[in-house]
């Protein structure tokens, strides 16, 4: 098959219906070439850092790397619709298309455009559980309409952002966003929920949209896990991913680590069980003491977050799963990822915030355009102070240098976006 040829002839947008057919066999010779061709595709920024990953995937992946087995289950034991969408949406909308648009869209504005967007459309949740981040804000209002988030989607692929994360709340609360995810079936989506509302009827319209990846939050085993989240909820997301495993829709698990289940979350045990039940990928967050009631006691040590960053690093190189440490990856990003760096998160209220952690802002998404919000003085000042610290793992402006947060806290026109949202800079911070 000449691939060259129907690029050419089809265009930027039909790569992957060109290579959809090309990565049928799957095989890891067609995977690599696949890899080897997309490298080759003009950039408009040819130093951008892109490139410079597809190259480490092409040689881990010609190392016989672990994540291979996990590119080529996406390709045989994902459904038809999943694979599809993985590639246009993912790969070739996100890491493609949409860091050229990203890179024009800088050239012509002078702005700096950042690779996605978390929203959270909104902060009701079915759940009640102790040290969630997201606790303290507002439930009393109905979160961000239809509408609105769909400008703000719209918005953003004209900057060239495809991929866009849903947090919240639960964001399976709102069955409505099901029909945004549809409407917009040119973005991948990847959405952080407690898995408690997944079931039947759901899974198989995800299967449907195939652009929908949920990642299931668990806290260790049934023990740690029911602990913060109730009685019966890990056997109910362990069937969830079943369901979602055998539906052949793309999943993932999110943890938050403590002092109290670093060794368990990370243990072969448990990833050993979560590719079981078929997660392909693995987020891993470290506690902050921020939304309800804050406890620096459930804050990892120096010594676990240390072990976390060299076992999540054994993990990557020896388990057919993804894993992500939001912390300790900061030598891969060159620091933090908030204040529209790489991305930024906007709240139910609308409020656009550096950070999901970060809970303060300069403006709101009812009033101002993206493209405004992600240039304010408030994301202007934090993108220009990194890296905060020589040291890569400490890549954090409010665990690891919170001087740069309070700074930022302080601007004029900075507000709180919750009632205590000031505790960690006034009374936990160094």
């Amino acid at each position: 098959m000449e691939i060259a040829r129907e690029i050419k002839s089809f265009g930027y947008r039909h790569i992957a219906e060109a290579l959809f057919n090309y990565l049928a066999e799957a095989s890891d010779e067609s995977i690599i070439k696949f890899l080897k061709f997309a490298r080759k595709i003009p950039m408009v920024n040819p130093e951008n850092d892109i490139l410079t990953g597809i190259d480490y995937i092409i040689k881990v992946f010609e190392n016989k790397h672990p994540a291979l087995i996990v590119a080529r289950k996406i390709l045989t034991k994902t459904h038809p619709n999943v694979r599809k969408r993985v590639l246009e949406n993912w790969i070739v909308n996100g890491l493609l298309l949409g860091t050229n648009k990203r890179d024009e869209y800088k050239k012509k504005h002078g702005m700096h455009v950042p690779s996605l967007l978390v929203i959270s459309p909104t902060m009701q949740c079915n759940l009640n559980c102790y040290g969630c981040y997201a606790g303290e804000y507002s439930q009393a209002h109905s979160g961000l309409p239809f509408e609105l988030v769909d400008r703000i989607i719209t918005e953003a692929k004209e900057m060239g952002i495809y991929f866009i994360v849903i947090s919240g709340g639960e964001a399976f609360t709102r069955k409505d966003l099901l029909d945004i995810y549809e409407k917009h079936n040119d973005v991948g989506f990847q959405i952080y929920t407690n898995g408690s509302l997944l079931n039947e009827k759901t899974v198989e319209r995800l299967a449907e949209l195939g652009n929908v990846m949920p990642c299931i939050s668990v806290e260790g085993f049934e023990k740690e896990t029911d602990e913060r989240r109730g009685k019966g909820h890990f056997n109910r997301i362990m069937s969830a991913m079943e369901r979602l495993r055998d539906t052949g829709v793309l999943f993932g698990f999110s943890a938050t680590s403590t002092r109290y289940n670093t060794d368990v979350i990370l243990s072969d045990e448990f990833i050993d069980l979560m590719i079981e039940k078929g997660a392909t990928l693995g987020w891993y967050f470290t506690y902050i003491p921020i939304g309800r009631e804050p406890d620096l006691d459930l804050m990892q040590t120096p010594e676990q977050r240390d072990y976390q960053r060299q076992r999540v690093s054994e993990l990557r190189n020896s388990k057919p799963i993804l894993l992500a440490d939001f912390w300790n990856d900061g030598w891969l990003t060159n620091g933090c990822l908030s204040g529209g760096e790489r991305y930024c998160h906007i709240n139910a209220n609308g409020d656009v915030e550096p950070c999901v952690f970060a809970h303060f802002a300069m403006d709101n998404i009812k009033e101002k355009s993206l493209a405004e919000a992600l240039n304010s003085p408030l994301f202007r000042k934090i993108r220009d102070s990194r890296p905060y610290c020589t040291n890569p793992y400490r890549p954090c402006m409010l665990i690891d240098v919170p001087q740069v947060s309070r700074e930022a806290f302080s601007m004029p026109g900075v507000y709180p976006t919750h009632p205590g949202a000031e505790t960690l800079f006034k009374d936990l911070g160094p």
